[in-house]
C-alpha cells in the first residue's frame, strides 16, 4: 500500500490543509481540504472514501469531489462510515439544503454516490488491502483506521483523546509499522483539549506509554501558530518514541 498525505493540519492557510490521505490511487481516508490538491484525473480514480467522523475538516471535500466527477464516472463513489456518522451526513450535509443528495442523482438506481455502513473491527478488503475501523474517543461518533497491506500495518487514530480501547486493539497488531496520532493543542490549552476530546502533549505522551509495540510515530492535526511549540513539548515528554511531525505530501509505503 502507498499512502500519500494530502493534508494533516488543524486548519488552513500558508499551504496547510486539513486531514485527508490517499491510499494508492483509489481510496481516501477522510476528505478534508487536502483533497483539493488532486488533479481531475486523480479525483476520477477515487472509488472509496473512509470517513473517521462528521466534523467539517474531515468531510468538506466529499460534496465537491462527487459533484465534480460523478457524471464522468461509470460507478458511484462509495462513502464508508459508521451508521451514526452516515446518519449525520444524510441529515446535515447531503440533505438538499446544504448540498444535493447524490445517492439520488441522477436517480436511486444509478447514483453518483452510495453509503456503506462499517463497524468497529469489521474488515473491508479491497484488492487485498484491508481497512479496519478502530475505537476513537471524540465529541461525535468517531473511528480510527488500521490499514493492513499484508506485509505491514499503519494505524491512524483519527481525532481522539485518551482511549484505552484503542491500545487494547493496537497492541495486538503484530505487523504494526506506523502510528499516526493527533495532538491538536499545545500544553497551555490542555483544558480545551480535554473539553473538545483532543490530545495535547501531556495527554499524548501518557497515551503513547500504553503502546507496547515498536512503531514509527507521527503527529498530525497540529494547529498553525502553535505547531512548533506543540512538537517541542511532545518531544520533551515522549521519551523512547521520538515522534516526528506528519508532513503534507509525505509518502508511506508498506
Amino acid at each position: 500500500m502507498r499512502l500519500r498525505i494530502l493534508g494533516c493540519s488543524g486548519g488552513i492557510g500558508s499551504d496547510s490543509d486539513t486531514t485527508s490521505m490517499l491510499v494508492d490511487s483509489d481510496i481516501l481516508i477522510d476528505a478534508g481540504t487536502g483533497v483539493g490538491n488532486l488533479t481531475l484525473d486523480e479525483l476520477i480514480q477515487i472509488d472509496h472514501i473512509f470517513v473517521t467522523h462528521s466534523h467539517l475538516d474531515h468531510i468538506v471535500y466529499i460534496p465537491f469531489l462527487v459533484d465534480t466527477v460523478g457524471f464522468i464516472r461509470q460507478k458511484p463513489v462509495t462513502v464508508y462510515a459508521t451508521q451514526a456518522t452516515l446518519n449525520i451526513l444524510r441529515q446535515h450535509l447531503f440533505n438538499w439544503h446544504i448540498w444535493p443528495d447524490f445517492t439520488k442523482i441522477p436517480d436511486t438506481k444509478n447514483p453518483y454516490m452510495r453509503y456503506e455502513v462499517i463497524s468497529l473491527g469489521t474488515v473491508t478488503e479491497l484488492n487485498g488491502r484491508k481497512i479496519i475501523p478502530l475505537p476513537a474517543n471524540h465529541v461525535v461518533p468517531t473511528v480510527g483506521y488500521q490499514l493492513d497491506s499484508g506485509n505491514a500495518s499503519l494505524v491512524f487514530t483519527g481525532d481522539t483523546t485518551t482511549n484505552d480501547a484503542l491500545w487494547s486493539v493496537v497492541n495486538t497488531i503484530e505487523n504494526l509499522e506506523y502510528l499516526i496520532i493527533e495532538a491538536a493543542f499545545c500544553e497551555k490549552k490542555r483544558d480545551i483539549a480535554i473539553r473538545s476530546k483532543h490530545l495535547c502533549p501531556s495527554l499524548l505522551c501518557a497515551e503513547l506509554e500504553k503502546l507496547t509495540l515498536k512503531a514509527e510515530v507521527y503527529i498530525t492535526h497540529l494547529k498553525q501558530g502553535e505547531d512548533e511549540l506543540t512538537m517541542q513539548e511532545i518531544l520533551a515528554c515522549a521519551g523512547k518514541f521520538k515522534p516526528s511531525r506528519l508532513l503534507k505530501n509525505q509518502i508511506f509505503e508498506f
